[in-house]
């Protein structure tokens, strides 16, 4: 193995503790605010729920300088009485290191992926490092369906507030549901559990790692690899899933960019799964639902419509190579309305990615160029769908999305017919 990827400290680790039933990896940078709830929750949930198996914890951190390794090493459960009937067995193990290669979660997730492939674990899950809602029964939902029932990837199934995770609903949901035909709910969500077949299946193409996958793209590749490799997947409620707030509408072009462009990439080598598929069919839940309450998600509504109109007034000569005239006069129009009755169809809207789609497949310019003019389209959809939803119940949140997911599959006729 690259002496790049595990150092020799690491290596060490591994041959000291030789095998591992389980796995938990924490990718982190700079979260030394929220890393100690993470690990403390981790903790108890694999000694609560799983003390009779060998399980280690691995941090691949990105160069934190506030001592986020620090408080991993340091940070314990002082009192495993308050939530065990008997002694665990097992000690919690851990592995602190830096990853190596291009910044980004994709890279902290490599590393963690080689370390539980050595020890040859049977089950692992990945957990964020911003989290303030994690309880130890994730790693129950995680990994239970894992170990227990022969699932190879579990996805999270969240409530979150309806602002939270626009990408997600606005995008990334709806087009992989209608791609590949499954309806797994948050395919970027942060939180996964896999087997060790899939983990020697992501270990199997290490030029990935050298893309935007190594970035803001690792989850979507994640599920998108799981789904289109046929293995058995399934989704597991976590219930409220709070972490450091994100405003949609703040400067979010590299992730955007990064994210979509990965969907897009996956769409040129998954061509042969999804082309065939003509609707879409739930995946197994586990977890009981319940009712949370979620942070409030700050919008700025007034930024989010003025950045789509400068863009309708300066990228008209990029999207003239890949919008029809009919798309670009709508557009137009979309843009003379104000902030409070601003609106972007849901029709309008999956026209325009598959679009881009379409743009990114045929190289009708530099991908980037193409990529990052999606961003103030993106923020016109963002606003319309907040002035659409401002009065709206969760459930009422919900129906939008799943009528915007039933557009992007009515739709998929006319990016299939295009894409030859």
């Amino acid at each position: 193995m690259p002496r790049s990827i595990l150092n020799k400290e690491v290596r060490e680790k591994v041959k000291e503790y030789k095998k591992a039933d389980i796995v938990v990896g924490i990718p982190s940078y700079n979260n030394a605010r929220t890393i100690p709830h993470v690990v403390r929750a981790v903790s108890a949930g694999l000694v609560k729920y799983f003390s009779k198996y060998n399980f280690v914890l691995i941090n691949s951190d990105g160069g934190s300088k506030d001592g986020t390794p620090n408080l991993v090493k340091e940070t314990a459960v002082e009192d495993f009485d308050t939530i065990l009937i008997e002694h665990p067995i097992h000690l919690i193990n851990k592995i602190v290191t830096p990853y190596h290669g291009i910044p980004g979660k994709g890279s902290a997730f490599r590393t963690i992926f080689e370390i539980a492939h050595l020890l040859e674990a049977k089950a692992c899950a990945v957990v964020d490092s911003d989290l303030r809602s994690i309880t130890p029964e994730w790693m129950e939902s995680l990994i239970e369906p894992i170990l227990f029932h022969g699932f190879d990837f579990v996805a999270p199934l969240y409530q979150r507030h309806k602002y939270d995770g626009t990408i997600t609903n606005s995008i990334v949901y709806p087009l992989t549901r209608a791609l590949y035909g499954k309806r797994i709910r948050q395919p970027i969500g942060g939180e996964f559990g896999f087997s060790g077949e899939m983990l020697s299946h992501f270990l199997k193409n290490k030029k990935v790692y050298q893309t935007d996958v190594a970035r803001y793209g690792i989850d979507i590749w994640m599920t998108t690899t799981s789904v289109a490799g046929g293995f058995k997947v399934c989704q597991s409620f976590l219930g409220a899933k709070i972490h450091n707030p994100k405003d949609p509408g703040a400067d979010l072009s590299s992730m955007l960019s990064q994210v979509v462009g990965s969907v897009f990439n996956l769409m040129e080598t998954h061509y042969d799964s999804w082309s065939g598929v003509t609707d879409s069919t739930p995946v197994p839940e586990f977890g009981f639902k319940f009712e949370v309450a979620t942070d409030p998600v700050r919008v700025n509504l007034e930024g989010m419509v003025e950045s789509f109109k400068y863009g309708v007034s300066d990228l008209v000569s990029v999207w003239d190579r890949f919008l029809s005239g009919d798309v670009l006069s709508e557009l137009n129009r979309i843009s003379s309305y104000n902030v409070l009755e601003f609106r972007l169809p849901a029709e309008l809207w999956v026209r325009i990615v598959y679009d881009f789609s379409l743009a990114f497949h045929k190289n009708i310019m530099t991908r980037e160029h193409i990529l990052r003019s999606l961003t103030p389209l993106y923020l016109g959809r963002t606003a319309s769908f907040v002035n659409e939803t401002m009065e709206s119940s969760p459930p009422e949140v919900e129906e939008k999305i799943e009528n915007l997911c039933q557009e992007f599959e009515k739709q998929k006729g006319y990016l299939l017919s295009r894409w030859k």
